[in-house]
């Protein structure tokens, strides 16, 4: 069920050249109407449904329809977005809201160790290892097949 725009919510990103849709989306789906100063899903049938363009909607104007297993029938679900943690607020057809609160990243901003703390041996460019290997296999006694 692919992201779909609300056009009475959305105001473009107040016009800006690209919207903040635009910029997360991994499929570059989303688009700017530059008469209309709105956005949309240009092609829904490649969405990945990944949320990213919900999530960063500063007027909450992109909606995806949640599955029934994880919204029931009817159900709406929102993401709000701060700094450090995304809020999801489930509205049931009664009426009843629940909201749950996950943080965004386990590691501070800028801390995570690009190798993941493997020597990685980055000159060899004609190595038939991966990144981190042997090492992250944990055989680097064994020696690995070579393929001639």
């Amino acid at each position: 069920m692919p992201s779909f725009v609300i056009p009475d919510k959305c105001d473009g990103c107040k016009a800006l050249d690209k919207t903040a849709c635009q910029y997360i989306c991994p499929n570059d789906l989303m688009v700017l109407n530059k008469d209309l100063m709105k956005a949309y899903n240009q092609a829904p049938e490649m969405c990945w449904e990944c949320y990213s363009c919900v999530k960063i909607c500063p007027t909450q104007a992109i909606e995806v329809r949640g599955y029934a297993d994880f919204c029931p029938l009817g159900a709406s679900v929102t993401p709000m977005r701060s700094t450090d943690a995304i809020m999801w607020t489930v509205k049931f057809r009664n009426g009843t809201l629940k909201r749950f609160k996950f943080p965004i990243r386990t590691t501070q901003e800028g801390s995570a160790v690009p190798n993941g703390g493997f020597k990685t041996e980055s000159d060899d460019l004609k190595s038939q290892l991966l990144f981190t290997e042997p090492d992250s296999n944990r055989c680097p006694e064994r020696k690995l097949p070579q393929v001639k």
